[in-house]
This record gives structure tokens, C-alpha cells and sequence, in this order.
């Protein structure tokens, strides 16, 4: 039998960067995996709702690093936009996660839902036209010029970017 997602990925939502679009696709499976566990009943829920957030948390932070480094690197004209979006998406899910974690009500399904839904507008919205950007830089030969080195810690979803 299949296992149940919340949303799969599709090519529509490719940014046409490879690197970007791989961490997409993770951040895709980790709101799959929160929702599979919501579905597994409350007390499982209850269970390792926090243990994957900070899973997601993590590697939200990995991935919204990568990009803000790539952004810099090629004078992204929008980046302190962008990068605010992600400042104002971490502050949400830490004040989500600390309501949670000092009994608060939230249902984990509702923050799966504003995941999922906050994830896949970020792509079609501000991911998508980084990507236009990178792609115009690559054709124009302005990108040749430019190396961007990444360097991953599988441990801890360090990136380093030069």
C-alpha cells in the first residue's frame, strides 16, 4: 500500500537550480513526514511532533541559508526582500513551536497545513524569480564568472558557499 502524502512534488514547482530545487524536494518530504505522523493518532502525534519540527527547523535553516548565500554571491537585486521573508517564516514557526512547547493549543495538522501551504507559495512567488534570475545570468555569461562552492555536513546541514 502507498504511503499517504500531503503533497508531492512536481515539476511546476522546479526553480530550475538544481541545488534548490533538491532542498525543496526535502522540505517537501519533511511536511509529509509531519503529516504521516499526524495521521498516525494524537499520542504518536503528541509524541515526535517536536522531534521533526526541529527536524524541519534545521534544515529549513540549512536551506534558507543556501539560498541567501547564492543571493549575495550574485547580487541578487531582491535578496533583502527574500531574505526577510525567510526572517519573518523562522518567526513564525518558533512562535508556533514555543506556544506548543508551553501547552498552548495547536493542532499539529493545522501547522502541517501552514507549512506545506507557506513552503509551496514561497517556491511559485520568490524562488521562482531567483531562479529566472540565475537562469538570465547563465545565458548572458555573467554567471560563468561567478563560482559558487557548496560544501555539506550531512551532520549538521551546514552549508558553505564561496
Amino acid at each position: 500500500m502507498a504511503e499517504k502524502t500531503m503533497v508531492q512534488w512536481q515539476n511546476s514547482y522546479s526553480v530550475g537550480v538544481k541545488l534548490v530545487d533538491d532542498q525543496h524536494m526535502e522540505l517537501i518530504r519533511l511536511t509529509n513526514k509531519l503529516f504521516i505522523n499526524c495521521l498516525a493518532g494524537p499520542e504518536r502525534s503528541k509524541n515526535s511532533f517536536l522531534d521533526v519540527i526541529h527536524e524541519v527547523v534545521d534544515y529549513v535553516s540549512y536551506h534558507f541559508g543556501t539560498e541567501e548565500k547564492v543571493m549575495e554571491r550574485v547580487k541578487y537585486p531582491e535578496f533583502a526582500e527574500h531574505k526577510c521573508e525567510h526572517l519573518l517564516f523562522v518567526r513564525e514557526v518558533f512562535n508556533r513551536v514555543d506556544d506548543y512547547s508551553s501547552g498552548k493549543l495547536l493542532a499539529p495538522l493545522e501547522f502541517v497545513y501552514f507549512l506545506r501551504d507557506w513552503v509551496l507559495h514561497h517556491i511559485a512567488m520568490c524562488d521562482k524569480k531567483v531562479g529566472e534570475y540565475l537562469i538570465a545570468m547563465q545565458r548572458s555569461g555573467e554567471l560563468q564568472k561567478i563560482t559558487v562552492r557548496v560544501r555539506e555536513d550531512e551532520l549538521t546541514h551546514r552549508v558553505q558557499i564561496r
